[in-house]
Formats: C-alpha cells, sequence, structure tokens
C-alpha cells in the first residue's frame, strides 16, 4: 500500500504548471539529527519532499525546472558508497533515483556547488521555503550570488524568490484516493491500539503502560512510528492539553485520556479516546463525557462540502456551552456566554486541524481573512473536549479534575465527511462493554 510513481510524476506536473515561466523550484530533503554523540533520531522525510518524490533518504534536492528540453525533474543524492551501506543501509545513489523514482537525472549531492548555479542562472523566480534549515539558506544564497558576482560578464541572476509553500501546500490540502486510503490504515491501526489500551487498563498500573500497549500496537502493523508524542493523562493530568510526561500511575475512580496516532507510510492519525481507569464512568463524568460527545457527533455531522472551516468548531462552542449550562458549570444567557467567551475556561482550543502527511498539516484556514469552505478530499480532525481544572473555586468540588477530549479523523466527500477513525468506540456504554469483556 503505497503511493504510486506515477502519481508522484503527477504532483510534480501539476505543480510545475503552475510555476511562474522560466521559473525553478529547490526542495531539499531532511537532514539526519544527531541525538546523542555519534547517534542519530530516526529519520523523518521532510513532507513536501516526500510528497513529490516518495525518496527516504537523508541529504536529498530536488529541483523543479519547467520547460527544460533537458529534463526538467533532477534530483541530487548520496551516491553509493559500498562502506557506508554496509554501517548505515543500501543507498539508492543517482541511478536508482533515475530507475525507481522517476526523475530524468540525477547527481552526486556533492556536486550541487558546481551544477544548480548554472541550472538557476538564466531562470526569473526561484521557488524555495526559506526558514527550515539555515544552513541550506546560506547555500541557496550563495548560488544566487555567484551568478550576480558575473552580471558584467552577462549573467542573469533571478529577480525574484518565492515561497513553493504558497502553491504546494494548497496541493497537499486535497487528499486523492491513494492518501485516503493509506489514512484509513493509519486509522485502522490506531483505533485497534486505542482498543488495547482500553482493554488493558487497570487501577494501579501506570500512564506509561498504555503508552507502551499503543506503541506495540503501532508497531506489530507496520507502523513503527507514532505520527506525535503520545499523551496519556490519567486524573488531573488529563486537563494539561500537551501532557507528554505519561509517568503518573493510574488511579480507582479517575478518567485516563489518551491522544495517539501513528504514521503509517508518511501519513498520520490522530485519536483521542477518554475512558474511566476503572471501567465505569462515575455520574460527574459521564455527565461531561456525554456533552462533548454530543458536540463531537453535531460536529461531524456539519462537516460537508461548501461550509466553512470553521462551522464545526461554532457547532462544537453551542453544544459545549449549552451543556455547561445545564450542568451548573456556567450560568447566563448560552448566547451571551459564548460573546463573552466565557465557555474558554472549560474548553480553550479549536475543535480541530487539517491531517496529512503531518499530524497538523499544511494549508491555509483562511482565504483573503475569510473561513474557507471545506471541499471533497480535505482531511481534518474533529476533536471538542471540556476541561475543569483542578483549581477552578467557580464550580463545585466533585466536577473539579475532569478532562474528557474525543477526537476522530474524517475525510470530505460530496455528501458530507466519512469518519477514518469509526473503528474505536466512543460511547460510553460501548466502551464500559470493552472494558468489562476483558
Amino acid at each position: 500500500m503505497k503511493i504510486s510513481k506515477s502519481e508522484f510524476s503527477a504532483r510534480r506536473k501539476r505543480l510545475m504548471s503552475e510555476m511562474a515561466p522560466n521559473s525553478v523550484a529547490i526542495i531539499p530533503a531532511a537532514r539526519e539529527v544527531t541525538r546523542s554523540r555519534d547517534t542519530e533520531y530516526p529519520f523523518r522525510q521532510n513532507s513536501d519532499f516526500f510528497y513529490l518524490t516518495g525518496f527516504q533518504e537523508p541529504d536529498g534536492v530536488l529541483l523543479l525546472l519547467p520547460g527544460r528540453r533537458q529534463g526538467q525533474v533532477l534530483m541530487f543524492c548520496r551516491d553509493r558508497d559500498p562502506e557506508r551501506e554496509l554501517w548505515d543501509g543500501y543507498r539508492q545513489g543517482p541511478e536508482g533515483v533515475v530507475k525507481n523514482f522517476g526523475m530524468n537525472d540525477a547527481y552526486p549531492v556533492g556536486d550541487m556547488d558546481d551544477i544548480v548555479p548554472g541550472l538557476i542562472e538564466g531562470r526569473s523566480t526561484v521557488y524555495y521555503s526559506m526558514g527550515h534549515d539555515d544552513s541550506f539558506d546560506r547555500q541557496v544564497f550563495g548560488w544566487i550570488n555567484q551568478i550576480r558576482a558575473k552580471v558584467r560578464t552577462g549573467a542573469k541572476p533571478p529577480g525574484d524568490i518565492s515561497d513553493l509553500a504558497v502553491l504546494l501546500h494548497e496541493h497537499r490540502l486535497l487528499k486523492s484516493e491513494a492518501e485516503v486510503r493509506i489514512m484509513q490504515r493509519a486509522a485502522d491501526i490506531s483505533a485497534e491500539a486505542h482498543c488495547r489500551a482500553m482493554r488493558e487498563c487497570r487501577p494501579g498500573r501506570y500512564e506509561y503502560h498504555l503508552e507502551s500497549s499503543i506503541q506495540h500496537g503501532f508497531a506489530e502493523h507496520g507502523a513503527r512510528f507514532a505520527a506525535y508524542n503520545s499523551i496519556v493523562g490519567s486524573g488531573k493530568n488529563a486537563c494539561c492539553l500537551h501532557y507528554t510526561e505519561n509517568d503518573a500511575k493510574m488511579q480507582d475512580g479517575d478518567l485516563v485520556l489518551i491522544d495517539a496516532g501513528c504514521e503509517f507510510q508518511g501519513y498520520a492519525a490522530d485519536i483521542t479516546r477518554t475512558f474511566p481507569v476503572n471501567g465505569r464512568f462515575t455520574a460527574e463524568q459521564r455527565a461531561i463525557y456525554d456533552v462533548v460527545l454530543k458536540s463531537q457527533l453535531a460536529a461531524i455531522a456539519a462537516t460537508k462540502p461548501g461550509k466553512k472551516w470553521n462551522h464545526p468548531h461554532d457547532v462544537t462552542v453551542r453544544v459545549i456551552t449549552e451543556g455547561l449550562v445545564e450542568l451548573g458549570l456556567l450560568s447566563g444567557d448560552v448566547d451571551a456566554l459564548i460573546e463573552s467567551g466565557a465557555y474558554t475556561d472549560f474548553y480553550m482550543h479549536r475543535a480541530g486541524h487539517w491531517l496529512g502527511l503531518d499530524v497538523h498539516d499544511v494549508g491555509e484556514y483562511r482565504i483573503d481573512g475569510k473561513w474557507r469552505p471545506l471541499e471533497p478530499g480535505m482531511a481534518l480532525t474533529i476533536e471538542p473536549g471540556i476541561y475543569v481544572a483542578t483549581d477552578n473555586m467557580n464550580v463545585d468540588e466533585k466536577w473539579r479534575g475532569i478532562g474528557v477530549r474525543i477526537e476522530d479523523d474524517v475525510v470530505v466527500t460530496e455528501s458530507g465527511c466519512d469518519v477514518l477513525t469509526a473503528g474505536v468506540p466512543k460511547l460510553a456504554d460501548e466502551i464500559e462493554a470493552l472494558m468489562a469483556a476483558t
């Protein structure tokens, strides 16, 4: 289950068709990053580079030169090196890149300073996203300055540097059928891992026990890495939105919130479920949980093509505010409470974000200052929550320390949206039944 070579080629052709005449795009791969002394973090490819190539080695550079008769798609990559391959693994080398990844030509990465200035010279526009790699930024400007230094001899440096992301990230925002299939697999693997954590949860175990269970569930289905640092927060820790210590003992009577998703073939899943450590919700936990679930289901139903990006969030705000009033955590007129932002004491984040190659994927949320309409192929999360801080003295003590979030991944369709992460239960009765069956 992979993106085909023809789809990567089509992505490059589409991008080049929208580039300015007589332009060049420069897209660097990620570098290996040192973890400690002579060890590196697991390599993760730059998402833009991967989207256009499917190439999973570090230190590559892709050049797109629309209209160039000798070849429009060039790549620089690490050369073959039998000694290094013995230690670090197989390399494609320039010949492998041309054969297996559909490039018109490829060169050793060490030859860039000799070759790239000649490819840039005479091009009116350079598309390059600055600010992500200081070292490579300097290298790009060095190439341009080499050309500028030869202006008196007739060299023509580019007159404009444009951010490639303006074009490319709009392409990434709309998922193809192949991308959706991969995202569905990532969602299925992640959903099963969440179910496993529910089955293995017991009072007296530690949060990291569930984290390790989730990670094992990912890996045994071919997703070696999490898409982001997993959150396993029990009790009051569930009220910390980005809690990642995951080292507290889980207490009988508490809830545990797990926000975790795997990365599969480069694409992220992102699921949150909240459930009772002992398998049974208390009355107060169930009351808050049901409000969050009601808001999430309403937002999913409201996620349709043509609706503004902000619409599902606004739906969750209204349902949650109404629920907080009914439970007595807020008092007053619902419209006035929404207008004043009173609900943000309990619900302080937005209802979702784009999802794809990055867990917080690229793409503008506003166009010309206005919320953009949803379109088929857009993938996003729907994740409302209620968090009652332990030090919130404005509410009855019985509510304090309860944190609930429910998150699913959806893809907009022609008539509504498909929920990719439906494989893990979220109705309170279904969660209790699953935990009781173990």
